[in-house]
């Protein structure tokens, strides 16, 4: 399942084919999947107490506009478009949960049900997690689980942590006007650039030293951009980049924080500037009693010693959003060949030691089987 998908990747809410994909799977275990407005699908796994709400397992299923340059025989079909982040393997072990719990469910085996959410546009903004939660996915839910890949970490480990586990991420972008005029004569015009320069490496900077230095806040610019003369200062320009912040209150706190300094900044070089700042996803904040389950899970399927200790990223995640609503957890998923080389997500010559999907499959099926058994 994992080779079909890393070979059909299809783009942020343009997942036809691979709800086309999950959904004849879970027909044939014999479910009942119900499509979502436009791509992504859910389907509940009833269990033996009725009266119970379910618990869920997310996967996401978008690919990113990264070309394969992985030389594998089942290399993505489609032109610069890649699963470089692992999001077919998350597919695959949804599903192999999914067959597990069918055949648990089928042996009376499974007490509480298990809703699989099958999710789209995780790499967009605004996200699919939004999307799906505003079509009432988490109905009747008291809890949700997920897997992140984590090529860092050797394949049959697993990281877990409570709390946080990943940071707030937003996308920022600074347009800047001025008169322009000859490079000759700048003090006539508003010189638009030195103002950009003095934008892109103060306000990260003046925000740092605004802010709560645990808060984790860092603002990283990833384009600039102004002008195509060498002897004229231009009209306008732009900065874009990425806001993150480890805690929620400071994510809370900063989009005001980001206006008031950009207008002090600015006010020496006479130009006009304003910031737009989107609220991309809060962090991904894990729930104690979910991290429980899932240690449990883990313990069990792999063994104590493969249960590893994780600290938070910077990377962001929305399935933050669902843990706004219930309480649950993220695991993450060791991908690397133990010896073997760290791969990057978001690279597009990611490899994956496939004996994860199995792993991960085992850990999730044996979560929801095992969570009414944990002591209080």
């Amino acid at each position: 399942m994992r080779r079909h998908l890393h070979r059909h990747p299809e783009l942020s809410h343009q997942e036809h084919a691979t709800t086309d994909f999950i959904e004849e799977h879970l027909r044939g275990l014999g479910l009942s999947p119900q499509r979502m407005a436009h791509t992504g699908l859910v389907c509940d796994i009833p269990g033996e107490d009725p009266s119970l709400e379910l618990m869920a397992l997310r996967a996401d299923m978008d690919a990113l506009g990264i070309p394969e340059l992985a030389t594998v025989a089942f290399r993505s079909t489609v032109e610069g478009v890649s699963h470089a982040c692992g999001h077919d393997v998350h597919m695959s072990a949804v599903l192999g949960a999914a067959t597990a719990l069918v055949r648990a469910a089928d042996a009376g085996g499974l007490r509480r049900g298990v809703r699989l959410v099958f999710q789209p546009a995780e790499e967009m903004h605004p996200c699919g997690a939004l999307e799906l939660i505003g079509q009432d996915v988490l109905a009747g839910v008291d809890s949700i689980l997920a897997l992140h890949c984590d090529p860092g970490v050797d394949v049959g480990h697993v990281g877990l942590k409570s709390g946080p586990i990943t940071s707030a991420t937003d996308p920022v972008k600074v347009l800047v006007r001025g008169a322009g005029g000859h490079t000759s004569r700048p003090h006539l015009t508003q010189d638009l650039v030195y103002a950009l320069g003095s934008i892109a490496t103060q306000l990260p900077a003046a925000l740092n030293r605004r802010m709560d230095p645990r808060s984790g806040v860092n603002l990283t610019w990833g384009s600039i951009h102004a002008g195509s003369a060498f002897n004229a200062i231009p009209s306008s320009g732009t900065l874009e980049g990425t806001l993150r912040c480890l805690d929620h209150e400071a994510w809370d706190q900063a989009e005001e924080l980001l206006e008031t300094i950009l207008a002090d900044l600015v006010r020496p070089w006479g130009v006009e500037a304003r910031v737009s700042h989107d609220r991309g996803v809060p962090p991904v904040s894990n729930a104690r009693s979910s991290v429980d389950v899932l240690a449990s899970a883990i313990q069990g399927v792999l063994g104590r010693d493969n249960l590893d200790p994780t600290a938070q990223s910077l990377g962001g995640e929305d399935f933050a959003w669902y843990l706004e609503k219930v309480p649950g957890a993220l695991a993450r998923l060791g991908t690397r060949t133990p010896g073997g080389r760290t791969y990057d997500l978001h690279m597009g010559d990611l490899m994956i030691d496939e004996r994860a999907i199995g792993i991960g499959a085992s850990v999730l099926a044996a979560a929801c089987v095992q969570r009414d058994l944990l002591p209080a």
